[in-house]
């Protein structure tokens, strides 16, 4: 594995991510915190352990410092988790999102309190909850999103105007992020561990094993990756695979993922009923274990991605590392990121039906030259190439800090309280 670039003495980074939990702003933390220490960098990680974590989904490089910050159940709500399910449903009786999202900030900023940022060169919030818990940061902005919550839409807000400098994994975010806010983020895409994918799908005896595993439990399938909810797109996927379904009988949906902080206990009930009248029947997997997952993934014959609003997508650029053709809702942030490599189906009242087209077209006429468009663009995204490129950012940061002291005096830079 190549080392990312680095210049100058090593820097003290935190980066804050709200979860443990496997979900995509958790996983690129953690990637992300690995490719700046492989680059000799200090970094810390911190997050917030839920439902009695003490550690994150997998094992982390001990070079990284992990500091998990315990989040208790609410104390009005005894013996009561306001933590979701495998499936993302959270258990009830539970504490309100709203309540929740703050405790939450509150929570991770009275630990971060205790060593000062001072600490730290930088301190880099990969999340709405993590960057309203520190006063000032560099921000990932994986995506934008509309609440309705007082509470969240505040938080949200806060999140964008405080950061003193943003960065975008896709430059269809930076746009909305200019066009909404006049920030000019810097856009530096997600990486890709492809190298664990592409392994999944290779010919060994341990990689053919594991996807016959999964073969075998679920049949010919089309697999969605990020749970049950509302940005998921789930109900079109439902529509769809009935379409599928009904010109590939033998075609089963699997769903893997689902750890969140929302409540989409009515989102899942309205999929639950429409499965149930259409005869789909997904195969609900939940969080699935992380060294399992390639093989579930390179095990598919099609990966959906229906949803309606994304930064980058890591979960279909993990489904083209492995080889499996990837169908996606025509977004300008998809075309972007996987041009040619993807199949795209148009978003509109028609989607449904499209979609199923474009997945009964992955399933049965497998396209050589789009898999292997799809492998090479998930190879050439590397999480060293993406810890260069904050290094980067970080002391040009720095540098702007200290010619700004130099001709002021002496104040704080911005990661001191």
């Amino acid at each position: 594995m190549t080392r990312p670039a680095s210049t100058g003495p090593p820097l003290r980074v935190a980066l804050l991510s709200y979860s443990t939990r496997p979900r995509g702003g958790v996983v690129h933390t953690l990637e992300l915190a690995e490719a700046l220490a492989r680059a000799g960098q200090n970094i810390t990680v911190w997050a917030l352990g839920r439902g009695g974590d003490q550690g994150f989904f997998r094992p982390v490089d001990p070079a990284v410092t992990l500091r998990v910050v315990p989040f208790p159940n609410a104390p009005d709500v005894p013996n009561a988790s306001s933590e979701p399910d495998i499936s993302g449903e959270p258990d009830a009786p539970c504490e309100a999102v709203g309540p929740r999202i703050l405790r939450s900030i509150a929570v991770l900023r009275a630990a971060f309190d205790r060593p000062p940022a001072a600490a730290y060169d930088v301190v880099h919030a990969q999340d709405c909850i993590s960057a309203n818990a520190v006063d000032r940061c560099v921000r990932t902005v994986h995506h934008l999103d509309d609440f309705s919550t007082p509470e969240l839409a505040e938080c949200h807000e806060r999140a964008i105007v405080q950061p003193v400098a943003h960065v975008c994994v896709s430059a269809a975010v930076a746009a909305e992020l200019a066009a909404g806010w006049g920030i000019r983020a810097t856009v530096i895409p997600n990486g890709v561990r492809a190298d664990r994918f592409a392994a999944a799908a290779g010919d060994t005896p341990d990689a053919v094993a594991a996807r016959r595993s999964w073969q075998a439990r679920h049949g010919r399938y089309v697999l969605a990756v990020g749970g049950i909810e509302p940005r998921k797109g789930t109900l079109d996927l439902i529509e769809a695979m009935a379409a599928v379904r009904h010109r590939l009988p033998d075609v089963r949906l699997v769903i893997a993922g689902g750890e969140t902080l929302f409540d989409y206990r009515a989102y899942r009930a309205a999929v639950d009923a429409r499965a149930a009248e259409l005869g789909v029947r997904p195969e609900v997997l939940g969080p699935v274990d992380h060294d399992a997952l390639p093989a579930l993934v390179a095990g598919a014959a099609a990966f959906a991605f229906p949803s309606t609003k994304e930064g980058f997508g890591l979960a279909a650029m993990e489904a083209l590392a492995a080889g499996v053709p990837v169908v996606v809702r025509d977004l300008p942030v998809l075309r972007e990121v996987f041009g040619p490599a993807a199949r795209f189906f148009a978003a509109g009242p028609g989607g449904p039906a499209g979609l199923a087209e474009a997945l009964v077209r992955a399933v049965v006429g497998p396209d050589h030259a789009r898999r292997q468009a799809g492998r090479a663009l998930a190879a050439r995204h590397t999480w060293d190439a993406a810890a260069t490129a904050h290094l980067t950012l970080y002391r040009r940061l720095l540098a702007r800090a200290g010619r700004d002291l130099s001709r002021q005096g002496r104040q704080r830079l911005p990661w001191e309280r």
